[in-house]
Parts: structure tokens; sequence; C-alpha cells
């Protein structure tokens, strides 16, 4: 029996940042998808892997991203990638969160990266309110940041299912990537690839057994 649901953040209950990375390119004359294509190369010890674990600094990511997608053909700064990350939170997302925390134990478990003074999850204090109001929702918040673990790294997955007190055979875990996914899945969790916030929604009251009434 379903006992808990953990959530993605950035591309879940967010716009995805890959979003914002098209319309950059775009703008900048780059590639289609150039970005994500830097940070999928070498995963597990790229810039982009070392910064979300904490293993180095705003500026040294800076300078690293720049050397590595400048070895792909395009230079750009890793403060503007940065930069680029923040999405829009999906009201009806949310919503369906304050449902499922009525019934089930709900977590978090997000890659994200530090920046200043904190973890970087919106742009502009408005947004950082907005942000840390749905944080609260959660009962445990797993952030790669923090922990030195990133996703799909199967330990991060466990440490959020053993802060919950829930077995992982008992979670459910949405998430916009299916890298993310696939560990999670050998686990032994239910999972669901969020491919459209509908599609999401329904795999997810499918799953549950839970009504997600649509907005009026």
């Amino acid at each position: 029996m379903l006992q808990a649901v953990l959530w993605d953040f950035g591309g879940v209950l967010t716009t995805s940042p890959f979003e914002s990375f098209n319309r950059y390119e775009h703008a900048n004359g780059l590639p289609r998808d150039f970005i994500r294509t830097v940070n999928a190369t070498n995963p597990e010890s790229n810039a982009w892997a070392q910064f979300e674990s904490s293993q180095i600094t705003l500026g040294e990511f800076d300078g690293l991203f720049r050397e590595e997608s400048a070895a792909a053909g395009h230079p750009i700064d890793g403060k503007q990638v940065v930069a680029l990350l923040s999405g829009d939170l999906r009201p009806r997302m949310v919503e369906v969160l304050r449902i499922c925390k009525q019934h089930l134990k709900v977590g978090c478990i997000t890659n994200n990266v530090k920046a200043g003074g904190g973890s970087r999850l919106a742009r502009d204090e408005r947004r950082a309110g907005d942000i840390a109001a749905v944080m609260e929702l959660f009962e445990v918040v797993v952030q790669s940041s923090v922990e030195g673990v990133r996703k799909p790294n199967p330990k991060i997955y466990e440490i959020a299912s053993q802060r919950l007190g829930v077995e992982l055979s008992r979670c459910a875990f949405l998430d916009d990537l299916g890298v993310n996914l696939k560990p999670a899945r050998a686990l032994g969790m239910s999972t669901i690839k969020v491919e459209s916030e509908e599609q999401a929604i329904d795999e997810l009251a499918a799953l549950t057994g839970l009504e997600f009434p649509a907005p009026a």
C-alpha cells in the first residue's frame, strides 16, 4: 500500500529550467539543447555534477562550465546558466501536492545548487517566498547541495525514505527525467515521468486512488 509521494522540484512543481535554457539558446544563436548536452557530458564528474553536490563553489563552476562549453564549441559562463534555473510555480501541481499531504506523507528530492547565501530556487524575493511556502508543505526535503549526493545516485532516495520512515516500496516518485526514475524503480519505488502536468496528475490519481479536481 502506498504511504508516501516524493517529488522532484524543478520541472515538476515548477516549469522546467530546460525551457529557460532553450530560450537563452535561441536568443544567442546557439544549438537547441546545447546547455543540456554540456551538462550530460561526463555526467558523474563534470562541472554541473560537482556543483550540484557542493564539491565546487559558484566561482569555480563559472570557470569550469565555461571551459566545458567552450570545448563543445560555444563558451558560456557558468553563472549565466545558474541565472536560468528558476522556473515558475505550477499552481495546480501545488494544489495536487496539498491534497496528497492530506492522505499521505510527502517529501522532496531535488538536485539543486548553492549560490550566494543559499540554494538558488528563485530569481527574486517574491518567488523565493512563494517557493519557500511550497517547501514547507514537505515533511522531508533532501537537497543534493546539502547532502553532497545527487540523483540518480540510489543513496539520495534511501535518505529520503529513511527520514520519512517509509519503505521505498511504499513510495511513489515524480521526476521529469527518466535517468532519475530508473534507479528509483530499481529500488522498488513506483515512478511517474512528468512529461506534462495533466499526464502526471492523471497517473498520480490512478496510482494513489485520490481525486484531483480540475481548476474551476
